[in-house]
């Protein structure tokens, strides 16, 4: 199966959930155009708090599509966009990459990954137990977090669902995703 995105979503405000759009456009060193968390600083609300010069290595938020079948499985209902991610994909296990893979979505926009993106608790307000369906534990005890990747762009361009994903590079060494 190709990877491909199959929906897209921004919101300018700072909602939990945003809504799909048509399309989106990425900006280099910015993020999504039109939603909240563009900028080349840090832009999430409790991270701001914590260090507003801090760079934003959460440009754009990607699920896969499988994660949310998987949920459906467990009786939860919850559509692309829903968990706040700007792209949902499908046929590419984004929670296995390695930070600084770079992917191209359509046939302009490259984004790279830097990290995954730790569930809060405002992810209990969409369903109760939900957060906990988003975790997991590994062999070794440690937590595995399913609720998607983030990345920071690295060439604009426009991305709308149906578009191929491509891994454009990956890093030599593996490094393992870690929250960001």
């Amino acid at each position: 199966m190709t990877p491909t995105v199959l929906s897209v979503a921004r919101d300018a405000g700072h909602r939990f959930s945003k809504p799909q759009v048509a399309e989106i456009r990425l900006v280099a060193g910015f993020g999504v155009e039109g939603d909240a968390h563009f900028g080349r600083l840090v832009q999430h609300r409790y991270d701001q708090k914590r260090n507003p010069q801090a760079p934003n290595l959460r440009q754009v938020h990607l699920i896969h599509g499988e994660l949310l079948e998987e949920l459906a499985g467990k009786g939860f209902a919850v559509a692309p966009g829903e968990l706040g991610e700007n792209v949902t994909t499908r046929g590419i296990d984004l929670l296995g990459l390695s930070r600084g893979t770079r992917l191209r979505m359509g046939p302009q926009a490259l984004i790279e990954i830097t990290g995954l993106r730790s569930p809060c608790k405002l992810i209990n307000a969409l369903a109760p137990g939900l957060m906990d369906a988003l975790l997991d534990r590994a062999g070794d005890g440690s937590v595995i977090r399913k609720s998607g990747v983030m990345a920071v762009v690295i060439e604009d361009g426009t991305v709308r669902p149906g578009d191929a994903i491509e891994l454009e590079s990956v890093p030599l060494a593996h490094e393992p995703l870690a929250p960001v």
